[in-house]
């Protein structure tokens, strides 16, 4: 499938896998109004592509994501308060659609992780950092609030933690990320850092594409829905499952003491 051309994105397919970089180095990769709308373009296409196994997020220049333009706030504040609304609550809609995203979503963070930055790595499936980043909620500090993103950062690491962090715009570093469970690596250094993003890839590629792709759904279900209706979905999502091409692969395979046709 052809993906959307992007002017504040950088896109590289290795076989199976899409590497997206956030590419507005001289901002720190802050996401302005473009970046925004190009990368909920390029998510929706690639969410249409079967054969897309993983997708890999990170920023250019050192950096992840400073979090929103503060020019682009400066020109919203000129919108009524209905204009100013609409533009924050799509970034809402990027943070809906990235957490539900049917691949495997994989955050890589160095340097700043702020704000938005912040609310992007806290949808991924597989959280890397650095131990030197600097992750934060600034918002309050610039007498704002991190609207759309508090609800995704709460459900990351829980409501008490939240609240320090949004109530103060305190910055912490990647040691402290891997502690509330923001991030589930913390690397010292970028090769590290590469090193556990090849192995957390080979991971994501043992595993069968579509039986990924229906407990990555059945996982998001399971926190939003009473547990009868999870249970019922699960139960066809399972019987579906195991009457399929893959289950009869991966168990011929274990039987036959060999890879499945999936593992690289």
């Amino acid at each position: 499938m052809k993906l959307p051309d992007a002017t504040t994105l950088l896109l590289e397919r290795n076989d199976d896998v899409l590497h997206i970089t956030l590419n507005r180095p001289e901002s720190r990769n802050a996401m302005n109004l473009i970046m925004l709308e190009e990368l909920r373009a390029l998510l929706a296409a690639a969410g249409k592509d079967r054969s897309l196994r993983a997708i890999v997020l990170r920023g250019a220049g050192g950096h992840f994501c400073a979090g929103g333009d503060i020019k682009d706030m400066a020109t919203a504040r000129r919108d009524d308060q209905a204009g100013q609304a609409r533009i924050n609550r799509s970034f809402g809609r990027l943070l809906e659609e990235a957490a539900a995203q049917p691949q495997v979503l994989i955050s890589v963070l160095e340097g700043a992780v702020l704000g938005g930055g912040l609310g992007l790595a806290s949808v991924s499936d597989i959280g890397i950092c650095l131990a030197n980043c600097r992750f934060g909620l600034p918002e309050t500090s610039l007498g704002v609030i991190p609207a759309q993103i508090a609800p995704f950062v709460v459900r990351r690491i829980g409501l008490t933690h939240t609240r320090r962090l949004a109530l103060t715009a305190a910055r912490f570093d990647g040691i402290e990320a891997l502690h509330l469970g923001l991030v589930h690596f913390s690397e010292p250094d970028v090769p590290a850092l590469e090193q556990r993003l090849a192995s957390s890839i080979g991971q994501v590629l043992r595993c069968a594409p579509q039986a990924n792709r229906r407990t990555k759904a059945l996982l998001l279900a399971s926190s939003e829905q009473p547990l009868e209706d999870v249970l019922d979905q699960a139960a066809d999502l399972f019987a579906e499952a195991v009457t399929g091409k893959e289950a009869a692969e991966g168990t011929l395979a274990f039987v036959q003491k060999r890879k499945p046709g999936w593992a690289p």
